[in-house]
């Protein structure tokens, strides 16, 4: 699955690099964003000499290969701690649920039934 719509647009070179400047852009810090943008150009510019066009289609190919492959694996890293992060949440909001006065008495309450209960 192509990290961005219109992957299968891409048919030369010039297309191809911004393509790839674009899908900098979903790189989530700014720094992957200008390591991946100079890895790019220099690329581009050492390739610029290439005139077999089987050669471009198959450097193509793979260069859309590995823009969905890091793309896929920075969001997942990012998808897991925004996970991490929402499970915090909802845990920090139940223990504040917990702590009012309301549902410490309902608790109080409850063991204290549930006491006689195991007496019996």
């Amino acid at each position: 699955m192509p990290p961005l719509a219109g992957a299968e647009l891409v048919k030369t070179p010039v297309h191809l690099y911004r393509y790839l400047l674009r899908c900098c852009r979903l790189l989530p810090t700014a720094g992957m964003q200008h390591h991946y943008r100079h890895a790019i150009r220099q690329g581009y510019n050492s390739h610029m000499d290439e005139d077999d066009p089987e050669r471009i289609q198959m450097i193509i190919q793979r260069a859309l290969t590995d823009a969905d492959w890091i793309l896929e694996k920075y969001t997942k890293k990012t998808g897991a701690i925004a996970l991490s992060v929402s499970i915090a949440l909802a845990v920090l909001r139940f223990k504040t649920v917990l702590r009012k006065p309301e549902v410490l008495e309902f608790n109080t309450q409850l063991r204290t039934k549930l006491n006689l209960i195991a007496v019996y």
